[in-house]
């Protein structure tokens, strides 16, 4: 859609650079030049018609006036105007919308008939004042994009909000919808019934536009979501080590609705994690316990669907890897909000009103912004680090550790290689012994037994078995005296080296005069009677023959 052209009304020969690089500017930016096409005088072939008639008809016929006004006033007419002053009567005659741009903050050395064309302006308009380029392109985008915004050409609503073009209610699942009451009732008793129709439920859910759903409502509800919103899916992927690998070992595509692909993801979570059994009293049912909570799992992936960015390309990912997992939401966090308020109650500014809406409805999510609060509980209740929140680029990632072997308190420890090796081999097999330790390390099984017991003393790793049947796992939970026990095991170690060195060096040390003669006569007096012993032997035999 063209709005139309964009007049760049000045003093050429004064402010041509600034008129340049806003034809430039406007032809090279992918929104502007959707609506605007720059007019500069000067980019006219020569004609027959007189330069007073046609400026005045472009602005005419334009959309948008652009005045830069500098320090000169310009070659004035018979009357004593000059084309500046006259272009941006025609607009105000003509009802255009104005934007002026006043270069410079010293009005005392501009000419006396701008200083009055400025005033004049400044009664009917805000002007804007800049110094140099890069201020001037900033303020005539903020301006122009005000422009867009007040017109209508530029929509504003967030996506969920904005009707979708060719959906009607006959894209709507009736059974989808049907599930969403009888849910919504029992959760947070909703108060329409079961039997209300699509019209009556999304008039209350506000998903209506016209009587046309909008896009929130293809996400919730559709029948083909993705036909409408094809970004609208979970990519899950999962991977035996710490790292990505191809091939990948497990990956699924999950679309539907929003509910559906928040359920999916979630399964395939919970099947790549550990899990226990556990009997209950007066009921055969019995309680499977995930080594991450399942209302962690839930929340981090309900999250990611509800706040993502719809007008990315991208699609939430979720990657599990042995020592944890990582959810990955096109967008970022709202203007305002920092990683560090996630951490404590903060307010709920969803990306997606409309959509976040019937999640809570249906208990999905909560909407009081307690959500990664109450993550972080359940993650210390389990024995787990607090998750991880970051922002790479355009995408928010949060990460959840399957256990506490974090890098930054890996890090803590004085690791060798040989050390960091055993750590990335543990965490994917979960156990080790002495042999695969040699094998993957190409160390001796004195020192493999060594390197071994560092880890154990560091509360890392716990023995199991013995003789030939020994090997090593991995612990469930820190040891609240792990620096204490590192210290003394340190100091072990080191008084051990010590004490090794000193030994070493002592048999090499020079030995004393009377020491080293002692120790020549025995040798001799050994020597002596060996030869004693063999001339016996000789005269027993020479007697014999």
């Amino acid at each position: 859609m063209s709005v139309g052209d964009l007049f760049v009304s000045s003093v050429q020969k004064e402010l041509q650079q600034e008129r340049y690089a806003i034809r430039d500017y406007i032809s090279g930016d992918p929104l502007l030049r959707k609506f605007f096409t720059a007019f500069l005088f000067e980019d006219l072939p020569a004609g027959d018609r007189t330069p007073g008639n046609v400026y005045l008809d472009a602005v005419d016929s334009c959309k948008v006036y652009v005045g830069i006004f500098g320090d000169e006033y310009g070659r004035e007419n018979a009357a004593g105007f000059s084309p500046t002053e006259l272009e941006f009567d025609r607009a105000t005659e003509k009802s255009v919308y104005r934007i002026v741009l006043v270069k410079g903050s010293e009005d005392g050395k501009r000419h006396p008939k701008m200083r009055l064309l400025i005033r004049k302006a400044e009664s009917q308009l805000v002007r804007r004042r800049f110094n140099d380029a890069h201020d001037l392109i900033s303020e005539l985008y903020a301006s122009l994009v005000e422009f867009l915004t007040t017109s209508g050409a530029l929509q504003t609503l967030p996506f969920d909000a904005t009707p979708c073009p060719g959906a009607t209610l006959n894209d709507i699942s009736d059974e989808k919808l049907k599930w969403f009451l009888r849910q919504a009732r029992q959760e947070r008793n909703f108060p329409l019934a079961e039997s209300s129709t699509v019209t009556q439920t999304f008039e209350h859910l506000n998903l209506l536009d016209g009587g046309k759903p909008k896009y929130a409502a293809l996400v919730l509800f559709g029948e083909k979501p993705q036909k409408f919103v094809p970004v609208a899916e979970i990519k899950c992927l999962h991977f035996h080590g710490t790292e990505v690998q191809k091939p990948i070992p497990s990956y699924q595509l999950f679309k539907g609705t929003a509910f559906d692909q928040v359920d999916q993801a979630v399964d395939f979570v919970l099947s790549k994690l550990n899990r226990k059994v556990i009997p209950r009293k007066n009921t055969p049912a019995s309680q499977i316990e995930y080594e991450i909570p399942y209302e962690v799992v839930r929340e981090a992936i309900v999250n990611a669907v509800a706040h993502r960015d719809y007008t990315s390309n991208a699609a939430v990912q979720v990657m599990v890897f042995a020592d944890r997992f990582e959810v990955w939401n096109p967008g970022a966090l709202p203007p305002g909000m920092t990683l560090d308020q996630l951490r404590r109650p903060h307010p709920s500014v969803p990306h997606n009103p409309l959509i976040a809406d019937p999640l809570y409805l249906t208990h999905y999510i909560e909407k009081a912004g307690t959500g990664t609060v109450g993550m972080i509980d359940l993650c210390k209740q389990a024995r787990l680090p607090e998750p991880d929140f970051e922002e790479r680029g355009n995408q928010f990632v949060l990460t959840v550790w399957r256990d506490w072997w974090t890098n930054s308190f890996l890090s803590q420890f004085k690791f060798n290689e040989r050390h960091h090796k055993a750590v990335v081999f543990i965490k994917a097999h979960h156990r080790i012994t002495n042999a695969e330790y040699q094998q993957l390390t190409a160390a001796t099984r004195k020192t493999a037994a060594r390197d071994l017991e560092y880890l154990v003393m560091c509360g890392l790793l716990k023995p199991e078995g013995s003789g030939r049947g020994a090997y090593y796992i991995r612990t469930k939970s820190r040891k609240r005296d792990f620096n204490e026990t590192i210290g003394t095991f340190s100091a072990e170690v080191e008084n051990e080296t010590l004490m090794g060195q000193m030994r070493h060096q002592t048999r090499h040390k020079t030995d004393k005069p009377d020491t080293k003669k002692k120790r020549s006569q025995n040798a001799n007096a050994k020597r002596g009677s060996s030869r004693n012993k063999r001339m016996k032997v000789d005269k027993k035999g020479t007697k014999g023959t």
